[in-house]
């Protein structure tokens, strides 16, 4: 009997490690030896457990993705090594692979593809998911044209502060966050402006004064209690932008007279929540910090007339049977949230009204 791969697995998220341990189940010659949930834990488990294959989201507390690919790769050049994220940034992606990474997966296509991917790995080839093929291959030489509407309401408030001279811990205390949540969401930023420091982003800022602006959907809270008898209000929590702006335009489709409110975690949800009252709300289960179960109890708690659906790109039946308990009315998969599941949703909101 040939010996197993062993393979370790590196996501600061509980759910997505279960999601991606069940997956690889289905592949016998895997050894699932280690899940890892940080940076230093990764470095300490490749040293003492001598993994085959890693299978890692480099958005992870305490790691710095490129120039610890490098590391990595240098330190173990026979180490299969499988990116799975959730953000498709070209710059990002073209800097993993040249780091030596071995594949390129998002986390939003089927588990089959994650499993295939696994699979091409170990033959020898390398692996990228086919959204980002053409947009690797066509990707523009800069990423100048960043729109406003691309960030949230928090991005550009931290964008704001930099512009500002603000330090980390002066941001945290203005907007009453920890510090490492501060550098998380600076993460978050600097990968969607397409930087990697606090100065690009200033830069990028000052060249394109735009993205400082607040989008019309952002009202005061006299305009959204106008808006709400009249449309339909929507609270998007999910901290992957990519996908916000997909679900975005599902609802803007099923329902154009919406307006819409995105997260991109917990506690800029609850101010939301606790400001706009929206009559709907899709919180991914996956969030920083507590997580989407424990959200959607304080969103429910905040404003107890929302209408919770919580999503996941990892349904678990434990999970599903936590998020109905917390007072989500639905635990939806996201590859099923089409636009007909989005407007029999809102319908659903709609008819409730009545």
């Amino acid at each position: 009997m040939m010996p197993s791969i062993r393979v370790l697995l590196a996501d600061d998220h509980a759910i997505v490690r279960a999601g991606l341990r069940n997956a690889l189940a289905n592949l016998p010659e895997l050894e699932i030896v280690g899940e890892v949930s940080d940076g230093p834990e990764l470095l300490q488990a490749l040293e003492t457990l001598h993994p085959d294959f890693l299978v890692v989201d480099i958005h992870m507390p305490d790691f710095d993705p490129v120039p610890e690919m490098e590391r990595i790769r240098h330190n173990y050049p026979t180490l299969k090594i499988l990116v799975v994220s959730a953000y498709d940034d070209q710059t990002y992606v073209v800097g993993l692979l040249a780091a030596g990474v071995d594949g390129y997966h998002l986390k939003d296509q089927p588990l089959s593809d994650l499993q295939f991917a696994v699979r091409k790995i170990l033959s020898g080839d390398r692996w990228i998911s086919g959204p980002l093929i053409n947009r690797l291959v066509d990707r523009p030489q800069t990423v100048e044209h960043t729109s406003a509407t691309m960030l949230t309401e928090r991005q550009r408030e931290l964008l704001r502060f930099l512009t500002q001279g603000y330090s980390n811990r002066q941001i945290a205390y203005e907007l009453g966050l920890s510090v490492k949540t501060i550098e998380n969401h600076l993460t978050a930023l600097y990968r969607v402006i397409g930087v990697g420091s606090r100065l690009e982003a200033n830069n990028y800022a000052l060249r394109h004064p735009e993205v400082l602006s607040t989008p019309g959907y952002e009202r005061t809270q006299t305009e959204v209690v106008t808006q709400a008898q009249t449309g339909l209000s929507v609270l998007v929590v999910d901290d992957n932008v990519r996908y916000r702006t997909q679900l975005g335009k599902l609802i803007g489709k099923a329902y154009p007279a919406a307006s819409l409110y995105e997260a991109d975690d917990c506690a800029e949800a609850l101010q939301l929540a606790e400001r706009v009252r929206p009559e709907l709300a899709f919180v991914d289960v996956v969030l920083p910090e507590k997580g989407g179960i424990w959200c959607t109890r304080q969103i429910g708690a905040v404003s107890p007339a929302t209408r919770l659906i919580l999503i996941s790109a990892y349904p678990d039946r434990e999970f599903r049977r936590m998020g109905l308990d917390s007072g989500a009315v639905a635990f939806l998969d996201k590859r099923d949230l089409d636009a007909a599941t989005v407007y029999q949703v809102i319908e659903d909101v709609l008819n409730s009204r009545c």
